[in-house]
């Protein structure tokens, strides 16, 4: 009798004091599951395989192999324009069917910088209100499929509105990217799966299964984040095709829920050349055995009427509230983005998200950044806010709440100027 008690008991008071913090254990991501510590050839010919299945057993849920499909792609020029931002830039909107037109579709906007005489580095990311949200730019158009409450029209329920064109410019900064010679490709994140419980009947999940809508999930099987992180991966497929991407040098980026999915997208996904994480927390770049701020019970909706149960796979739901038999730690999931350069970002007042977790994920990822040769973190100092500290491994604390700002972007351009060298 005593789980349904736990069931209908009350999530406990978040800690958002240091002091508060339970003690806890990390374990290394270096030391194989046979108990043995890793060189870095081991950790190329099998360790860093342990932790990503690692992660899809207990967090995300496993990826389907699809890249026998991407013969079946198709795509679509929907409109190009060589003069869009007064000249300053190329704007491509493409319809995507990456497993062919009986699948659904997404819809892939891309700016390139105009007069670089060559290809351009891109930085791609989801966003949550679809394109023409995402840029303050009339001719991009919006999505056709579900958007939630809060992007909808209300003439038109769960459908995209034009009060909220450019709603969300300064999340991306379009102009900044431009003129630093960085181009930006994003997708609205509801085109790959909508974001609630039974979106993935309408998404790629359902789509990508051999039974369909009539699909039920089981514990191991992807979920959300999942999905998202494929569409990810499915628009560097789109890029890779375009003449003026340097696709050696694209980026992935993602805030909030999308941060762990850009996350889990550049683990998975060798081909991204560096990976951003804006706040994105708990089952992000924040270790969960902290427990500070949001934790695996509220996130996994252990609670009932909390959480998003559907953004992960069921066992990870299973350590709420003991978050210590968890075989891993966020810090897994920043590892296996090496050698590549990694940059994770918080907010001072984003306490919910664990701004000193996400600092110590990367911090304790660090070690498997140097022993594959790069410079790592550089520091275990937790920075001053508006201070970005790391060399290979980058982070900054910003004033202000939880978002993404002029200041986060110009952090993460210089730190693509140092890093994201051309392979």
């Amino acid at each position: 009798m005593l789980l349904p008690l736990i069931l209908l008991a009350a999530a406990p008071a978040p800690i958002q004091e240091e002091s508060k913090v339970p003690p806890y254990t990390l374990p290394d991501p270096l030391v194989s599951g046979a108990g043995v510590k890793v060189d870095a050839a081991g950790w190329r010919s099998g360790r860093r395989a342990e932790v990503l299945r690692a992660l899809e057993t207990h967090v995300y849920g496993r990826t389907p192999d699809t890249s026998a499909l991407r013969a079946s792609a198709v795509q679509e020029v929907r409109e190009h324009d060589a003069g869009a931002l007064g000249g300053k830039a190329t704007r491509t909107q493409l319809r995507v069917w990456p497993v062919g037109r009986k699948a659904p579709f997404f819809d892939l906007l891309v700016y390139l910088p105009n007069g670089r005489g060559g290809r351009s580095p891109v930085f791609i990311g989801p966003n949550f209100g679809g394109n023409h949200t995402a840029v303050d730019d009339p001719a991009v158009l919006p999505p056709e499929t579900w958007v939630s409450k809060q992007w909808s029209d209300p003439s038109r329920p769960a459908r995209a509105s034009e009060r909220h064109r450019g709603a969300q410019s300064s999340r991306w900064q379009l102009e900044m990217l431009i003129a630093r010679g960085y181009g930006l490709a994003t997708f609205y994140y509801g085109d790959i799966e909508p974001d609630h419980p039974e979106g993935w009947k309408d998404g790629f999940r359902a789509a990508l299964s051999p039974a369909g809508r009539d699909t039920v999930w089981k514990d191991g099987e992807w979920a959300a984040i999942g999905a998202w992180a494929w569409g990810l991966s499915r628009g560097l497929d789109v890029l890779a095709r375009m003449p003026g991407v340097d696709d050696s040098r694209v980026a992935v980026i993602g805030h909030s829920r999308l941060g762990k999915a850009a996350l889990w997208a550049g683990a998975q996904d060798e081909r991204f050349a560096m990976v951003v994480s804006n706040d994105s927390g708990c089952g992000g770049a924040a270790l969960s055995k902290r427990t500070f701020g949001e934790t695996v019970g509220v996130i996994s909706g252990f609670y009932p009427g909390r959480g998003f149960p559907h953004w992960f796979t069921r066992r990870f739901s299973t350590y709420s509230e003991n978050e210590a038999a968890l075989p891993l730690d966020q810090h897994w999931l920043l590892a296996a983005a090496a050698p590549r350069p990694l940059y994770v970002a918080s907010a001072a007042e984003d306490l919910w998200a664990d701004p000193r977790g996400e600092f110590l994920g990367a911090l304790h990822a660090d070690p498997v950044f140097r022993l594959l040769g790069t410079p790592g973190l550089g520091t275990d100092v937790f920075p001053e806010v508006g201070r970005p500290v790391g060399l290979s491994v980058g982070y900054h604390v910003r004033a202000g709440k939880h978002d993404v700002t002029a200041e986060d972007w110009a952090n993460y351009l210089d730190f693509a100027d140092r890093n994201m060298k051309a392979r």
